[in-house]
C-alpha cells in the first residue's frame, strides 16, 4: 500500500496541494483526473522520486516497492536494433544471459562460493520476473493487442501508436509492484485505444493512470483520484459511478445553497431595516442589535458550502466569425498522393463545403496530419483552397504554432492583440489567470498548451479551421468545452481525431481511410462499425438516453425544481446499472 496523508507542497508562484491524502492499495486500477495544471504530472514525480520535493506531511512508500513507469512521451534508443520481442523482454533477456555466463564460468572458477552466491541471485531476479513463463506472458500481451504480427519487426520500424503500447508491455512484464501512467493513450487510433484498455483490465498489478479519455474512464477503472483546486477527492468505484455521485451532490449541495441563500436574503431585509430604525433612533440597544445580526449574517455567508470537484467552471472556447459563411466549396483534393519510406496515401479525392464538419479517421502512421499540413500549407498542386477562405491551424506538434521561448502574454501580443488589457480578459475565458501571463509557454502542461493553441484559433476569425487532434492532454471539460464550440461554429472543419466522442457529437460526417485511400462515410455508419467492433450492442442506445437524462437534470436544477431533478436521478441510477 501506498499512503499520502495532509500533504501540502507549492511552487513559488503557485500552490499545488493543500493537505491532500489518499492511499493506493494492490488489485486496484485507479484513474487520476482534473484539470490542466493542477498539478498531476507533480504528484507522479513525487511518488517517483520523494526526495527530490519539499513538502509538508507524509507520504509512505515501502522501501521495497517497485514503481514502473510509462512516460507521456516515450523516448526509443534508435542506436540499438532490436526486435519488438527483445524490446519488450530486455531485462528477462538479460538475466537469461547472466545465467549462461555463469554456468561457462563454473568450470574455471577458483571462487566458487562467490559464483553460487550470485547464481542464487540471478534465479531469484528471474523468478521475480516469472521465471519460465515470460516468454509465454509476453506473446499473450502481444496477442491480446492485436499485435502478435510485431514480434519479430523491428522496433523503429513501428508507429508511434504501437510503441506506446509495446512500452505498456514492456512495464507491465516487469512486474511493478505500482505501475504508472502519464496519458498513455494520446494519439492512439482507436484500434489501439481499444488494445491500450484490454491490456489494463488484463493486469493484475496496481495501476495508477493520468488519463482524460472517456472511452478508457467509461471500461477500465475501479477507484478515481480527482485533483482540483488544490484539493483532493478519492472515490471507490467506476467512472461512470464517480459522475453519478458528482451529480447527486450537486443537486444537494444547490438545494442546500437555494434555502442558506433565502435565508441570507431574509437577514438582508432586517439588517436594512434595523440600520433605518438606527438612523432615526440612536437607543445604544438597536445599534448592538444591528451588531449581532451582521455577525450571524458573516457566519451565513462564510459557512457557504463549497464544492470544488461539483462546481468546475469550463473554459468559453468559442470559433466566432465576425462574417456570414458563403455557400461553396472550401477545399477540394484531387489525386492526392504523399509517400515517405513507403506509399501511405494515394488516388485521393474529396471536396469540403463551406459548413461542413469533417473528421480524417484512420490508424496511427496513415498519413492524416500530412494531408492536414499540406492543406494549411496550400503549396501542393493537388490541393485548391477558396482564395476567399481564411485558414486558422492547430497542430499536435505544439511547437509549430506556439513559440516556447514566448511568455503567454507576448504569444499574444505578437498574434495581434493590441493591448495586454485584452490579451488578460480573452485568456481568462479559457481559463488562464492573470498571475500566470508572463510564464513562458514552455513551463505549461500538454493541456494548458493545447488550450493555448484554441485560444489562437479562436481568435483568427477564421472559416476554415484544420484541427490535428485538439483533444489531446485537454481535461474532460475542456474536451466538451470543445465539443460545444465545434457543434456552434458557423464555418468549416477538417479535423484529426482518435477521439469517438469529438467525432459523434460534433462532426456532419467522417473520411475512412482505406487501403492507402480515403472514402466518404455518413457519421450513421461511422457509429455502426465503431460500436460493431468494440460495444455491446446496446450501448449506444443506453449512453444516449444516460446523456438525456443528465440532460434533464441540468434543466430542472437551472429552474432550482430540486425535486423533479432527484425523480430523473432514480432513473438515471436505474439505467447506471445496465451499463
Amino acid at each position: 500500500m501506498i499512503k499520502v496523508e495532509n500533504l501540502s507542497f507549492a511552487f513559488p508562484k503557485k500552490e499545488l496541494y493543500e493537505n491532500i491524502s489518499f492511499t493506493l492499495e494492490e488489485g486496484q486500477h485507479c484513474a487520476f483526473i482534473g484539470t490542466s495544471g493542477s498539478g498531476k504530472s507533480t504528484l507522479i514525480e513525487m511518488l517517483m522520486d520523494p526526495e527530490r520535493h519539499l513538502f509538508v506531511g507524509k507520504l509512505e512508500i515501502d522501501p521495497d516497492c517497485q514503481i514502473g513507469h510509462v512516460s507521456q512521451f516515450p523516448q526509443l534508443d534508435t542506436t540499438k536494433e532490436i526486435t519488438v520481442f527483445e524490446y519488450i523482454a530486455a531485462d528477462w533477456l538479460k538475466l537469461k544471459n547472466q545465467l549462461n555466463e555463469i554456468y561457462d564460468e563454473m568450470a574455471t572458477t577458483s571462487d566458487m562460493d562467490a559464483l553460487m552466491e550470485k547464481y542464487q541471485w540471478t534465479l531469484d531476479a528471474l523468478e521475480a520476473l516469472g521465471g519460465d513463463d515470460v516468454e509465454s506472458e509476453i506473446l499473450k500481451k502481444l496477442n491480446l493487442a492485436n499485435l502478435m504480427k510485431l514480434r519479430d519487426l523491428p522496433v523503429s520500424s513501428i508507429s508511434g501508436g504501437e510503441f506506446k503500447l509495446i512500452q505498456v508491455m514492456k512495464e507491465m512484464s516487469s512486474r511493478p509492484d505500482l505501475l504508472i501512467m502519464d496519458e498513455p493513450d494520446v494519439f492512439l487510433d482507436f484500434e489501439n485505444l481499444n488494445s491500450l484498455k484490454k491490456l489494463i483490465n488484463s493486469h493484475k498489478g496496481m495501476l495508477l493512470v493520468v488519463t482524460h479519455n472517456r472511452y478508457l474512464l467509461n471500461h477500465c477503472f475501479n477507484k478515481i483520484i480527482h485533483l482540483e483546486n488544490t484539493e483532493l477527492q478519492e472515490f471507490e468505484g467506476s467512472y461512470i459511478d464517480y459522475n453519478f455521485y458528482l451529480l447527486q451532490t450537486k443537486i444537494e449541495l444547490q438545494e442546500i445553497a437555494v434555502a442558506e441563500q433565502e435565508e441570507i436574503d431574509r437577514y438582508d431585509d432586517i439588517i436594512d431595516n434595523l440600520r433605518e430604525i438606527a438612523t432615526i433612533n440612536s437607543d445604544a440597544s438597536r445599534g448592538r442589535a444591528l451588531k449581532a445580526r451582521v455577525k450571524f449574517q458573516e457566519r451565513l455567508e462564510a459557512r457557504r458550502i463549497k464544492a470544488p470537484f461539483v462546481a468546475i467552471k469550463q473554459p468559453n472556447i468559442r470559433f466566432d466569425l465576425d462574417h456570414d459563411v458563403e455557400e461553396g466549396v472550401t477545399v477540394n483534393v484531387e489525386d492526392y498522393s504523399v509517400s515517405f519510406d513507403e506509399l501511405l496515401l494515394e488516388n485521393v479525392n474529396f471536396e469540403i463545403k463551406s459548413t461542413d464538419k469533417v473528421a480524417i479517421i484512420g490508424p496511427n502512421g496513415t498519413g492524416k496530419t500530412t494531408l492536414l499540413r499540406d492543406v494549411f500549407r496550400n503549396q501542393n498542386e493537388q490541393i485548391h483552397i477558396d482564395p476567399s477562405s481564411k485558414v486558422s491551424y492547430l497542430s499536435q506538434l505544439q511547437g509549430e504554432t506556439l513559440n516556447d521561448e514566448n511568455t503567454i502574454m507576448t504569444e499574444f501580443i505578437e498574434a495581434g492583440f493590441p493591448t495586454y488589457e485584452e490579451v488578460t480578459a480573452y485568456l481568462a475565458e479559457y481559463g488562464f489567470e492573470a498571475e500566470i501571463l508572463n510564464q513562458k509557454i514552455q513551463s505549461l502542461s500538454g493541456g494548458e498548451k493545447n488550450m493555448l493553441q484554441l485560444a489562437k484559433v479562436g481568435a483568427s476569425n477564421a472559416d476554415f479551421l484544420l484541427l490535428d487532434e485538439p483533444t489531446s492532454h485537454l481535461d474532460l471539460y475542456s474536451q466538451l468545452a470543445l465539443e460545444k464550440a465545434i457543434v456552434e461554429y458557423k464555418g468549416a472543419i477538417l479535423m484529426v481525431s482518435h477521439d469517438f466522442y469529438s467525432v459523434v457529437n460534433g462532426m456532419d460526417y467522417v473520411l475512412i481511410i482505406d487501403n492507402k485511400s480515403i472514402r466518404k462515410m455518413t457519421m450513421r455508419k461511422f457509429r455502426k462499425m465503431i460500436y460493431t467492433r468494440h460495444f455491446d450492442k446496446d450501448y449506444l442506445e443506453l449512453e444516449q438516453k444516460k446523456k438525456a437524462l443528465e440532460v434533464k437534470i441540468e434543466l430542472a436544477l437551472k429552474d432550482t425544481n430540486f425535486e423533479k431533478a432527484k425523480v430523473i436521478l432514480d432513473e438515471l441510477e436505474q439505467l447506471i446499472k445496465q451499463l
